[in-house]
């Protein structure tokens, strides 16, 4: 019966790094996706063609969508990797990252398209768009509350020229072999 909350915290513990990943992951996904779908089209005159529908997809009409999708998917290796208030100042750049996605999504959207006018799919990549944003915002907001409840990528060996007190012999071999050294050497 001891055992259950031991093996609970981790799982616990974990829990709010696996909503940032999540978050972010998806919204850089969401956010390139919408770089790829049309976000604007009109019709123009083009001399003898007559009149031509002209488009424009997420990446050409705003090319901030790929930056902040990738913005997005590096968050999540500094998300991993870093601790305490690094941690908590890249989920704030993240939020950040998020709401200009947003900001990007419904800036100069507009109802009302003429017949011909591609809408569904106009409306569909600025409703992703802002759909990413959202989760880059959630995944930020998340990371800026769960940042001292998170375990640490290679905490273990952040300072290599700690010394690391070993209780059992055979941890002490293996950790002498992960430094580098030769435990069947004599000293």
């Amino acid at each position: 019966m001891s055992e259950a909350p031991e093996t609970a915290a981790p799982a616990r513990r974990s829990r709010p790094l696996w909503t940032v990943v999540l978050g972010l992951l998806l919204g850089a996904a969401a956010l390139w996706a919408s770089s790829r779908l049309t976000w604007s089209a009109q019709y123009r005159d083009a001399g003898v063609r007559g009149m031509v529908l002209e488009t424009q997809n997420g990446a050409q009409q705003a090319g901030a969508l790929v930056p902040l999708a990738l913005l997005a998917l590096t968050g999540v290796a500094g998300m991993v990797a870093t601790g305490g208030l690094l941690r908590r100042v890249l989920a704030v750049l993240l939020v950040l990252a998020g709401l200009a996605a947003c900001w990007v999504a419904v800036d100069g959207i507009r109802f009302g398209y003429p017949e011909g006018i591609p809408a569904a799919e106009i409306l569909t990549g600025r409703g992703l768009a802002a759909l990413g944003g959202i989760l880059v915002i959630v995944g930020g907001l998340a990371g800026i509350k769960g940042a001292g409840r998170m375990p640490r990528l290679g905490s273990r060996y952040s300072t290599p020229a700690a010394k690391r007190t070993a209780r059992d012999p055979d941890i002490q071999l293996w950790e002498a072999l992960s430094d580098g050294e030769d435990p069947t050497r004599a000293q």
